[in-house]
């Protein structure tokens, strides 16, 4: 099989070093890809979010399979484009992508197959915004309508912030706040059938201890020894089986990865958002414990024959991965900084490149995923943290904490 993947970052890299150990994929391909990326897959450059661009290249290099990662890409209709020259997608099309392009319409999706989620109110005003903020009270929800690259949340008590990053954000929705600990779930679906992977948990604000700023993700986990059992049967039933089945009504299936991101509270589980694809970071934790080869996994999503696959299969034991990311993140980032000791197995790029020396550097804020299994978390989590300390680049910053609180069994649902 061969296969072509659209992105270039940590999570695309660790979606073609899963695709590249299945015996069943004979060439891989990805655009525009990484320096990470370079050494498991052939590197083309593209405009991912071009859809004549990427269906002309997958044409280029005969591709039996196209993965798109990135969120962009697939609001902008390059799934569409590629599916019309007849080559199988594993992503869902611009309509079906809404679910996360547009909060208001995920909202509409949620209301109509009674998910359960935050009440919320979608805001277009200063005057709409105030009076929401004031309907739910603090702590104050605030989420950009649009895609904004895991960085449209606020979440705070501080009235003026939440008023503040509306004003920004433009059209916003207002959610009341979930109590209880978060947790991703990625389904697989193609369109009928749905299969979930393993829930993780990630650590979005940068610094430890859940202080600062929201990122793109700092940490991630899996799997979840305190997750209530039957968490994940009841969530593809009240969840996921009703909102693909919206989806369909609404004549746009979805076809890829549905990211189901939860708090887990005292009511039980509750819809924070919805994706369109993979998560980052947590991808790199969920396919470092995946033994079922990828392949052929994605490939019957993408050919409708999911029904048909055999049950997944995983590894004992746990997964720890832990973002380095660049001097000024997540208000900015800095590019440039040489790195070193990168080249191990499990340390998955994201904002890197080679310089004019061919030295590794880094190309943007979170630089680095560094990804360990170990027989129990515990063990995972420590071999993480040693292989960070073997990575250096002048200004990393880190989280200590990831997956802390876990290992001590301090996670619980109040």
């Amino acid at each position: 099989m061969r296969v072509l993947v659209i992105g270039s970052g940590a999570r695309e890299h660790a979606l073609c070093v899963s695709l590249a150990a299945d015996p069943a994929v004979e060439r891989l391909v990805c655009a525009p890809g990484n320096a990470g990326i370079a050494a498991v897959a052939q590197i083309e450059p593209v405009k991912a979010t071009d859809p004549y661009a990427v269906a002309a290249l997958a044409r280029q290099v005969d591709a039996e399979l196209v993965v798109i990662g990135p969120e962009a890409p697939l609001m902008a209709g390059v799934a569409d484009m590629v599916r019309e020259e007849g080559i199988p997608v594993f992503g869902p099309d611009a309509a079906a992508a809404r679910i996360e392009g547009s909060k208001s319409f995920a909202k509409a999706v949620m209301s109509a197959a009674r998910v359960p989620t935050a009440e919320s109110r979608t805001c277009d005003d200063a005057s709409q915004v105030a009076a929401a903020l004031d309907l739910f009270g603090a702590p104050y929800v605030v989420k950009a309508d649009g895609l904004a690259a895991g960085k449209g949340v606020v979440v705070t008590d501080d009235k003026a912030v939440a008023l503040a990053h509306a004003e920004d954000c433009g059209r916003v929705v207002i959610e009341e706040f979930l109590d209880g600990p978060e947790v991703s779930l990625f389904v697989i679906s193609d369109g009928t059938t749905a299969v979930p992977l393993l829930p993780a948990q990630d650590f979005k604000r940068i610094g430890d201890g859940d202080e600062g700023p929201n990122t793109g993700g700092m940490g991630a986990y899996t799997p979840l020894a305190w997750l209530p059992e039957g968490c994940v049967d009841q969530v593809m039933r009240d969840v996921v089986t009703p909102t693909l089945k919206d989806l369909a009504s609404r004549g746009t299936p979805f076809v890829g990865v549905l990211y189901v991101g939860l708090a887990i509270t005292t009511r039980g589980p509750r819809v924070i958002e919805f994706n369109a694809r993979f998560g980052d970071p947590e991808t790199q934790v969920v396919l470092a414990m995946l033994e079922t080869p990828l392949g052929g996994l994605l490939c019957a999503a993408a050919t409708g024959k999911l029904a048909s696959h055999p049950p997944l299969q995983w590894r004992d034991g746990a997964a720890v991965t832990v973002v380095m990311a660049s001097a000024g993140y997540p208000a900015g980032s800095h590019s440039g900084d040489v790195i070193t000791g990168a080249d191990q197995p499990g340390v998955f790029h994201a904002a890197t490149a080679r310089n004019e020396a061919g030295e590794l550097v880094t190309s943007g804020g979170r630089v680095l995923s560094v990804t360990a299994v170990g027989s129990d978390l515990p063990a995972a989590r420590a071999e993480a943290y040693e292989k960070l300390e073997r990575i250096h680049f002048e200004g990393a910053q880190y989280r200590n904490d990831i997956a802390a609180k876990a290992e001590s069994n301090q996670v619980a649902v109040s």
